[in-house]
């Protein structure tokens, strides 16, 4: 049996990445490689959120469950991110509503805030250690975001979300004290986490509840048959009943028929030195910001004070040469007293972009369901999109199927012109950030 039929490159090590979120992750057990061929009820593929979500969501409702990682556990953007719980997609739903109809725009409305109460109940129920905070601020740097804001505000609480409160310039700064912002909106139900140590939770989670985890596992090819699937590996192969992909940006060729859907994005994130009783000064509230910007800035403090701070986008998923070079000064524009600090971490990692920024759910075959595309966006969405996809396998379909019914759109010129069309289409975009339009 020819177990890499596509010739897909293996993860370059399969360790963590040097970032400050493996740097202070929670003791864990490395789990093992798969080298034989067994059988499984349910097949999920990928070991980030999306995959830890519906797995667990599919052991607690009575199923067994094997779970297969090309590297670690929450080795992509599940443990690289700027760990924000942020309540909505990358796409608004007034942007919703005008690509897809009210309709569309009411059925997401109505649940968008649930993956907020997934990650606060996991962490609750199975006692994950992940330094939960609360509260998540959006910066405004011009009169037209504040408008912004408030109109957001409006439409969110039309959907029964009234925990956002605007804040005038003086308000803002007893949040967050920095001279850049003409003020901002919070969201007293937001919050943040170490999300690698969330991720390791989760699957210590899983696993007293009895689900089969394999790291070290790369996913050749998956192949529907009569009664069953098989899923191939490098070194072994799972026969399921069912199969969940949730490789997102990192399922690179083993699911060809998803490969042109998204496009891989990277955004990268500092890490200063402990900082002190410099961090109260800088966030005396302890709540993680967000800009309101289309290549927007993201920063909050860590456990330990130090300053997370991230920003920026890379089509096409590859590396800045110089990392802290190119965030450095976006903070230092923020933080002007962080001139003189030093940079301890920095680290990239990517997402999976849609066109239309919507994430995308839907079946490949009547056994293979698949979610994807969150667009940077994805902690509270990846666990939402999870419990879906298991209420969908346990006969529960009505979500599943209207975000299924939800067309996806192709980027224009396909994968060949999908970089550069987004590489113009951010240009402009920070142009209109820049001048405040």
């Amino acid at each position: 049996m020819n177990r890499n039929p596509r010739n897909i490159p293996a993860y370059s090590d399969g360790r963590y990445p040097g970032s400050y979120y493996a740097a202070s992750r929670n003791e864990h057990p490395e789990y093992p490689t798969l080298q034989d061929d067994i059988q499984a009820e349910v097949c999920v593929v990928g070991g980030g959120y999306s995959g830890l979500s519906a797995a667990l969501h599919l052991l607690e409702s009575g199923h067994e469950v094997v779970l297969l990682e090309g590297a670690r556990i929450g080795w992509g953007a599940s443990g690289r991110n700027g760990g924000q719980i942020v309540n909505g997609l990358n796409a608004s739903l007034e942007r919703i509503q005008k690509a897809y109809g009210q309709e569309a725009a009411d059925f997401v409305g109505g649940l968008v805030t649930r993956g907020n109460g997934i990650i606060r109940r996991l962490i609750a129920d199975y006692g994950i250690q992940c330094d939960l905070k609360e509260k998540n601020l959006f910066a405004a740097y011009t009169e037209a975001h504040m408008q912004f804001l408030r109109d957001k505000q409006t439409l969110w609480a039309r959907y029964g979300m009234n925990e956002h409160e605007m804040l005038d310039k003086d308000a803002f700064k007893q949040y967050v004290n920095s001279d850049v912002y003409a003020g901002g909106m919070i969201d007293h139900s937001g919050g943040h986490i170490h999300p690698l140590n969330l991720a390791l939770g989760e699957a210590a989670a899983a696993v007293r509840l009895g689900a089969r985890l394999f790291e070290h596992t790369l996913v050749t090819e998956i192949t529907p048959e009569h009664n069953s699937v098989l899923v191939l590996t490098e070194q072994g192969s799972v026969r399921a009943q069912q199969v969940v992909v949730c490789g997102n940006a990192y399922l690179d060729k083993a699911v060809p028929a998803l490969r042109d859907r998204i496009m891989p994005a990277s955004t990268q994130i500092i890490a200063t030195e402990p900082l002190g009783d410099l961090a109260h000064e800088l966030i005396p509230s302890d709540v993680c910001v967000e800009d309101v910007r289309y290549i927007l800035d993201y920063y909050r403090l860590s456990a330990d004070k130090r300053m997370l701070f991230g920003g920026g986008t890379v089509y096409g998923g590859t590396d800045p040469a110089d990392i802290e070079a190119k965030i450095r000064p976006n903070m230092e524009k923020v933080f002007p007293q962080l001139k003189d600090v030093k940079v301890e971490f920095a680290w990239s990692g990517n997402f999976a972009l849609s066109f239309s920024r919507v994430p995308q759910m839907g079946e490949l075959h009547p056994r293979i369901k698949f979610a994807h595309g969150y667009s940077g966006h994805g902690v509270t969405g990846s666990h939402l999109f999870g419990q879906i996809l298991s209420d969908a396998i346990n006969g529960n379909t009505a979500e599943f199927d209207r975000f299924k019914a939800i067309p996806w759109i192709p980027f224009p010129g396909g994968r060949a012109f999908r970089v550069p069309y987004s590489v113009v289409g951010s240009w402009w975009y920070a142009l209109r950030d820049r001048f405040g339009f």
